[in-house]
């Protein structure tokens, strides 16, 4: 059994939380489309976006390689703006032996947050690679998306 963690961030999202909620829930693959230096696909492999049980696989240029990730929506929470996606099979697979993405949208005070979290296994005791430098990635890409979105 390998080490286990979870990472968590959250960022203001000035745009509206909703909209964040709207576009990772029911139209991910636009974000090609606002950041493409960093996510070139986001492919329904099965079922329809927006439902737990659908199929979707990343493409995407992280540390200057591409890379890809097949993921399941595990659970979707209309309520807290959630979704929470189970990564089964590509370079992530490589070091970790589970690997869950899970984010939603919290409001203090009237300012919206999106909230990542990372929990992940890795493949055994001696791989100790913490998914650090993929949360910055999903951060950088969060506020690409709220940039897009300004002013709209």
């Amino acid at each position: 059994m390998g080490l286990t963690g979870k990472l968590i961030s959250a960022i203001e999202f000035k745009t509206g939380g909703d909209v964040f909620h709207e576009l990772i829930r029911h139209k991910p693959h636009q974000i090609t489309d606002i950041t493409p230096e960093k996510v070139q696909g986001c492919d329904l492999h099965e079922g329809e976006f927006g439902h737990v049980g659908t199929i979707v696989n990343w493409r995407y240029t992280y540390d200057g390689k591409e890379k890809t990730a097949k993921q399941v929506i595990q659970k979707i929470n209309e309520e807290q703006k959630l979704v929470q996606f189970k990564t089964f099979e590509g370079d992530l697979m490589e070091v970790y032996k589970t690997f869950l993405v899970t984010f939603h949208v919290e409001t203090k005070n009237d300012i919206d947050l999106v909230m990542w979290t990372f929990e992940y296994e890795m493949l055994n005791d001696d791989v100790v690679e913490h998914p650090i430098a993929m949360l910055s990635f999903v951060i950088d890409v969060t506020k690409d998306i709220e940039t897009h979105h300004v002013g709209k």
